[in-house]
Parts: C-alpha cells; sequence; structure tokens
C-alpha cells in the first residue's frame, strides 16, 4: 500500500510517502492512524490528535472507519479551508 503525506503531515514524518503492506490486524483508516504513531515519533507528532488528519483512499474521502481492504494508495493531510 501507497501511503502519502502532505503539507505539516508531510514535514513532521520527515518524508512524502512510504510503501508499506497493510499490517496485520489493521482493517480501517482509524487504525492504520494508530499503528502509524508507533513507527517513529515523527509520526506520532503527525498523527497525535487524529480529528486533525484527513485521508483519501484512491483520492476519494474517507473517515476513521472506513475499511482498508484493497486500498492501493491512501494519502493522509490536514484539512482544508478556504477563504
Amino acid at each position: 500500500m501507497k501511503l502519502l503525506y502532505f503539507a505539516w503531515v508531510r514535514e513532521k514524518i520527515g518524508q512524502t510517502e512510504e510503501n508499506l503492506p497493510l499490517p496485520e490486524g489493521v482493517s480501517t483508516v482509524g487504525g492504520l492512524i494508530s499503528w502509524l504513531r508507533a513507527r517513529s515519533p515523527g509520526h506520532a507528532a503527525a498523527f497525535a490528535d487524529p480529528r486533525l488528519i484527513r485521508c483519501a483512499i484512491g483520492q476519494e474521502f474517507a473517515g476513521l472507519d472506513t475499511p482498508l481492504a484493497g486500498a492501493a494508495e491512501v494519502a493522509f493531510f490536514p484539512p482544508v479551508t478556504g477563504g
């Protein structure tokens, strides 16, 4: 699975993307975020408050309870605001 990071999420993690297999026992976006928090201090900082993270699976917005089965690409980014 390809994980993409944008804006301050990318800055805290220190990379734009990772290619990882779906971890055993992880089935939802929320589960993936919890698993990612344990990968490094940068991941822990980026995913410290899941309410501040938006996600897209295959370029479609996804919530924390969205299943990851069959997902090839998951992107994480801060909320988008307009003005």
